[in-house]
Order: C-alpha cells, then structure tokens, then sequence
C-alpha cells in the first residue's frame, strides 16, 4: 500500500494545500470509510448526494487513521488529525492514484467486457503469478472510486496490476483507462449489458474500446475476434493486437474442448498441442482463458509455465461454481450476474454436459436490459433444447418470459415459473435426485444463490 510523508501527498495532488499538522508524518494506506481503516491510514471523505464523509472524520481518527483529506469549501475542519486541503476529495483520490502509479515501476492489464471480465482477471492473475507479485481488483471495486483505491494497494514490491474496469455509461472506462494507462488491455466481449443506457450493442461496443485511451502505443490489445463490432472498430491501431475466440480467424482459438467433472481440458490452435486445464466449465470460459494465456506470453511465459498458472486457478464465487450436497446432488453457482449472452453461455455449457441423470436450469431475471427486456427474456427461453433439459423453473417477474419461451419446446409439467424461492426450493427438492446437476443463474439483485444455500440443507 501507499506509504509517504504528508508532504509528498500534497505535492502528488494538484492544487492541494497542507494545512495543519506534521508534513513528516507518514501514512500507510488509505480509507473512504471508518469501518475499514486501519492504524496509520490516510482518511479521504467522500462527498455525495446523501452522505458526507466529513462528518465521520472524528470516528477515522478513532479507528486510526493518522491523516485526513479535507474539501475547502467544509467548514470546521478538524483540529486533532493532520489535514490536507484539496478542492474535491474524490477528484483528489483519483489525482493522487494517477501520481502514485506513475511513481510505481509497473506494469498494468487493464479488462473489460460485458460478460466475464471477472474470470479473465482471476485467470490473468493466476497466470502472471506464477512469475510475478501481482495484485489484481477486489470485488466489485472496478469504478472511478474502487480502481484508485485499488491502485493505493500497490507497493514497490508489485510487478504488475490487473485492474477491472466496469462501467454504466460512456466515458467511464475512458477516465479509468486514462487513470490506469494500461500495457495491456483486454475486452472479453460485447454483450447486452446495459443497454438501458447505452442503446445499442453498438454503443457497448463504443464503450468497451474506450479502454485504447489510455493504451501506451507499446501496448497490447487483446480482444475477442468473433464480435465484428470490435473487430469493424479496431482499424489501423498504433499498438498490437492479438484475437482470441472459436474463429480460425483469431490469433488464439481452441482446437479441442474436453469437459470433465472438475473443469476443462483444451488445446490452442497455431501454438501447441500442449493440453490446457482450467478448473472451471463452459466454452466461454475457455474464451476467457485464451485471452489471459495472450497476457502470458506478453510477459514473456511459455506454454508450460502458463498452464499451471491456469491449474491452480481460483475463481470469485459465484461464478461457475461447483457446489456438491453432501449426497452428491451437484450446483452450478453462476448466480453473480447475468446477461443474455451469459446466459445462452451457461444453457450451452447445460446442453453439453454429459454424466448426470437429469439437468435443470434454475433461472432468474437479467436486469439493466432497456426496452427489450422482455423479448431477451423470451429469446432465453427459447433457446432451451428441451432434448437435453429435463427442467426449467424461474424466478422472478421478467421471467416469466422465459417460462413463455420455453414452453414453446418443453412439455408444460416441465417448465415452472415461481414468486416465492421457497415455493421453488419445495419443488427442486421434490424433483432432483443424488444423480442430477442444477444451474443457478441469474442477475446479482435477484439473490438466486439463496436457492442453492437452502437446498444445501434440504437432504433426501
């Protein structure tokens, strides 16, 4: 974590003034909020539309932190804690990050997408730790709030950082590119997510390639070649790209997929015959590990090196994880998040299984959609084989689209639609046996994992 005297911080943040206290005292680490902050921090509140960090500075200085920042136009600041005064507290987080990344000899990966960017870091991370300290985001801290306080995490012993970058809107992952200025840049995909403010698949598209603005021309772009609305935008770039995806177009794609119980086995065309294992499931993660085997040999890794870093893999819960009852009934929690290309991924990943005696899809709503949230619903329950489905139950009130779709391929004691999860949860018990695998998807605020906890108690 960050570790400087109150004079260099001041000297990092533009505009900023020092104005009580010792300019040689040393902070360690910094804190947006007193429940997290530990001794020596420096405290920086945030000022929003409903709450207002500065009237929380006397329970930091409780908590342990050494130093505050502190807005101009506040009145009162504090007495008893060093204090910086800077014009907006926010703006100074993020100037102070920028500073102190370009004080740090390191290397960036900076990721994107609209589905999977959280499994590419982990499996970039599981990668470049086999050579290198890395430190890669947490959670969900991949905003204009989160990425600089993940950059503040960083200390002199790092080599690189995997930053993931989220967005709502245009010009988010521009400000956070330009914030991180990566070596190397990764875009997972293009789906529907957050078409409610964007509009269009098109303007996602946009979106996602703003990660270049902050691309060193030395870079590396790394994205999925399958979608030709990147492929149609990345035109003449100064900095290299390579394409990952099912195409024998791409730069990286598989020549062989084995599913297997605990993961998957894959080879990678025009590099080797070497055999890949990631201990996860799904062709669309084989995707994403393509894309972190490209990082790889970036910095500079064989195949073989790559390949255990890959093994070792250890994914964020919730997505595509599997959970065993004590029975041996099986779950794949993917109930994180969900779109309408997330989730024909996790139907296609449920076609091709292979080894149990029934497969069931247990499926909630896909929120941030837009006007078309109900023909995605209905699309999803369309593209349900019902040859190789034995079930599926919903949740949740766009899904009942998804029942109407599926409905159109299944027979009606097969497809069920449910208000209540523990209505739900009654009627999963009463179905599955020992022998069976249910997949839990769903968008994160419909809380479908919650299904799964309560199952996990629910023996035969």
């Amino acid at each position: 974590m960050i570790k400087r005297t109150l004079k260099q911080l001041a000297t990092m943040i533009p505009g900023s003034v020092f104005h009580s206290g010792n300019e040689a005292a040393v902070i360690e680490g910094v804190s947006i909020d007193t429940r997290t902050i530990q001794q020596g921090n420096l405290y920086i509140p945030i000022k929003g539309e409903r709450f207002n960090g500065h009237t929380f500075v006397h329970k930091a200085i409780e908590n342990g932190a050494i130093a505050t920042l502190w807005n101009k136009d506040e009145e009162n600041p504090p007495t008893d804690i060093s204090v910086i005064l800077v014009d907006d507290t926010l703006e100074a987080l993020q100037q102070l990050a920028k500073s102190y990344r370009h004080e740090l000899d390191i290397k960036v990966v900076g990721i994107t997408g609209s589905n999977g960017k959280t499994t590419a870091k982990d499996m970039v991370k599981a990668v470049l730790d086999t050579t290198y300290c890395v430190l890669k985001t947490d959670g969900n801290f991949n905003n204009h709030i989160g990425m600089p306080l993940t950059i503040l995490r960083l200390d002199e012993t790092h080599d690189i950082a995997v930053l993931e970058m989220g967005m709502s809107s245009r010009g988010e992952i521009e400000f956070l590119s330009n914030l991180a200025e990566p070596d190397v840049a990764i875009i997972t995909n293009i789906g529907e997510s957050h078409l409610q403010d964007l509009g269009s698949r098109d303007g996602i598209a946009e979106a996602k390639l703003e990660i270049t603005s902050g691309l060193a021309p030395t870079g590396q772009l790394v994205y999925n070649g399958d979608e030709p609305l990147l492929t149609s935008r990345v035109v003449n770039p100064v900095f290299e790209t390579v394409t990952f995806g099912s195409s024998e177009q791409n730069d990286l794609y598989p020549s062989a997929i084995s599913a297997e119980e605990l993961g998957t086995t894959f080879t990678v065309s025009r590099e080797t015959t070497y055999p890949f294992f990631i201990p996860v499931l799904g062709k669309h993660n084989v995707h994403n590990a393509l894309s972190a085997i490209a990082v790889g040999h970036y910095f500079g890794l064989d195949n073989e090196t790559i390949a255990k870093g890959l093994k070792e893999l250890k994914l964020t819960n919730m997505r595509m994880e599997l959970v065993k009852r004590t029975d041996g009934l099986t779950f794949i929690n993917d109930a994180y998040n969900a779109s309408p290309t997330s989730v024909k991924a996790a139907i296609t990943l449920m076609h091709d299984l292979e080894g149990y005696k029934q497969k069931i899809l247990v499926l909630g709503d896909m929120l941030e959609l837009g006007d078309q949230e109900k023909e995605f619903h209905k699309e999803v329950g369309e593209f349900i084989q019902a040859e190789k489905i034995d079930y599926v139950l919903t949740y949740g009130p766009l899904s009942v689209e998804i029942e109407q779709g599926a409905k159109n391929n299944f027979a009606e004691d097969k497809v069920m639609h449910f208000e209540e999860k523990d209505e739900l949860v009654k009627k999963l018990t009463a179905i599955t046996t020992r022998e069976d695998v249910v997949l839990v998807k769903a968008s994160r605020g419909m809380k479908l994992e919650e299904v799964i906890s309560k199952m996990m108690h629910k023996l035969p």
